[in-house]
């Protein structure tokens, strides 16, 4: 059975909820264990969703294939005998578009420090590589330190797939998945020339107070914040609603910043293609 890894921003929590809870063809859904996907496994539980979780380093123990991948070498050797070729066939055809899926959720604050956000991404890759066909970048380009993933792992073995918007591509960022694609995001920040605007999605508006006490980013400091240059609040819809105090959450942020409230219409809709897409070219290149 294919085995798609993803590895995903914390900030694209929601986004992740929805697209796996939304996919019927998943065979098993493995949930690596960590103190940052409590929130995580409950929104996918309120859609009817239940992984399994374990820690990273016994998911191998959870993907072990009724037939061993030199099994099918052999047995592909042998397909012209017609006894063996049905039953090659029998297997291929149980399996269809079912797929396991590994999802492997980042801490949020990891952007504070983009060394180690780097650092964290890439130890991740090498060691989901070792039992996946392929793995889906959750991430934007996060600053460009994100940027050169694909060229780092050129030799890899295992295909990286990745966020893009309707261009082709790679997404800059959380907020610009939400908006609909990087010309999007310029075209927002565009149309707020001249005032300083704090993008929220519905994770950033419920995650703001955390991520500043636990970082040393100046994005989330208080007296950064408090710069009379930073005037709005743009309050991104995504669609998506597991997060039922979203205009709460924003309301407050606006008023301890003195920002004024501007909508934004986002939608999931990046997350979802670039989902479909990893999952079809896992199946193509097997």
């Amino acid at each position: 059975m294919p085995v798609l890894s993803i590895i995903a921003c914390g900030m694209l929590e929601d986004e992740l909820a929805h697209v796996l809870s939304e996919d019927r063809e998943i065979k098993q859904l493995i949930v690596v264990e960590n103190r940052n996907n409590f929130g995580f496994l409950r929104k996918l539980r309120s859609e009817n969703c239940t992984p399994r979780t374990v820690p990273l380093d016994r998911v191998p123990m959870l993907l072990k294939p009724g037939f061993s991948p030199d099994f099918k070498t052999i047995l592909k050797l042998f397909l012209p005998f017609s006894f063996l070729g049905k039953i090659h066939e029998k297997i291929e055809s149980k399996a269809g578009n079912k797929i396991n899926v590994v999802a492997n959720l980042m801490r949020p604050g990891l952007h504070s420090d983009l060394e180690l956000l780097k650092s964290e991404v890439y130890k991740n890759v090498r060691e989901m590589a070792t039992f996946s066909d392929g793995i889906l970048i959750f991430y934007g380009t996060c600053g460009h330190v994100l940027g050169k993933l694909e060229e780092d792992f050129a030799g890899l073995g295992c295909p990286l797939f990745f966020m893009k918007d309707k261009d082709g591509e790679i997404i800059e960022d959380c907020i610009s998945a939400a908006l609909g694609g990087n010309d999007a995001y310029a075209g927002a920040m565009l149309a707020c020339r001249g005032k300083g605007t704090i993008y929220l999605t519905p994770m950033w508006a419920s995650s703001w107070k955390n991520l500043e006490k636990g970082s040393g980013s100046r994005d989330l400091s208080y007296r950064y914040l408090k710069n009379p240059r930073y005037c709005l609040a743009a309050k991104i819809e995504t669609g998506l609603s597991y997060e039922s105090d979203f205009h709460k959450n924003v309301q407050e942020f606006a008023l301890c910043f003195g920002m004024k409230i501007i909508d934004l219409k986002g939608s999931a809709e990046i997350a979802e293609e670039s989902y479909i897409a990893a999952k079809r070219n896992t199946l193509i290149n097997l």
